[in-house]
């Protein structure tokens, strides 16, 4: 069954969100690790998405990029086993990659490749030097799980060194505004620092906060010049 057809981008509320929505546009497959030294190694900032099978990994990735078939779902969720990664960057220049990361905890999976899987992901987050953020996927009607909960507390070292952590609670259409509401707060306690935002890839909702929030992390300003004075 083909995937539903992106809406456009609707007109952004500022130019800085416009810049950010063009540059996730620019997104294009760069290559996939089916282990940890497969992946090159790079010196521009990485931005990785982790979640549940079926939380809506693919979708979201997706949606951000507004381009329909750019990360796969695997038909048999928790199937895809290797690291995805995506170029960004206006004019085939990369500024910054996307990772792709499988997705855990689907139940068909046998339990070899599962704890084999948490460790490659449990390794890539801990070593991997040019990670700047982790974006996490949840479905809102299911909350954060023991396994999120297990990957959180592999990343806190790193986000207490200035990781940068996004929790998306994906699926948010499914939800009314009651609902939603107790979602954000029930995962900002559970998000140890982290940002919680909703999203909806048939509503877009959330769409420029995030991508915004992408381009921030991988483009920070400048610090500026100590006065001389």
């Amino acid at each position: 069954m083909p995937p539903p057809p992106l809406l456009p981008p609707p007109m952004s509320t500022s130019p800085a969100a416009q810049q950010a929505v063009a540059w996730l546009h620019t997104a294009r497959f760069l290559t996939t690790a089916p282990r940890l030294e497969h992946l090159p190694d790079l010196e521009v900032p990485e931005i990785a998405f982790v979640g549940r099978s079926n939380a809506g990994k693919s979708t979201c990735i997706n949606t951000l990029t507004q381009q329909k078939r750019l990360a796969f779902a695997s038909k048999t969720p928790g199937r895809t086993q290797a690291i995805n990664l995506f170029s960004l960057g206006k004019q085939g220049i990369t500024d910054a990659v996307l990772a792709d990361l499988p997705g855990y905890g689907y139940a068909a999976v046998p339990k070899a490749d599962k704890i084999r899987w948490q460790q490659v992901m449990a390794n890539y987050l801990v070593t991997r030097e040019n990670l700047t953020g982790v974006v996490m996927l949840v479905d809102p009607r299911h909350g954060l799980t023991e396994l999120d909960d297990i990957l959180l507390e592999v990343i806190r070292p790193r986000v207490e060194q200035g990781l940068k952590f996004l929790v998306l609670l994906t699926k948010a259409d499914k939800l009314n505004r009651s609902e939603q509401n107790k979602a954000l707060s029930i995962a900002r306690l559970q998000a140890g620092g982290g940002e919680v935002k909703l999203f909806s890839a048939p509503k877009r909702q959330g769409v420029e906060e995030a991508s915004l929030l992408l381009w921030q992390w991988t483009h920070p300003e400048p610090e500026p010049e100590p006065d001389p004075s």
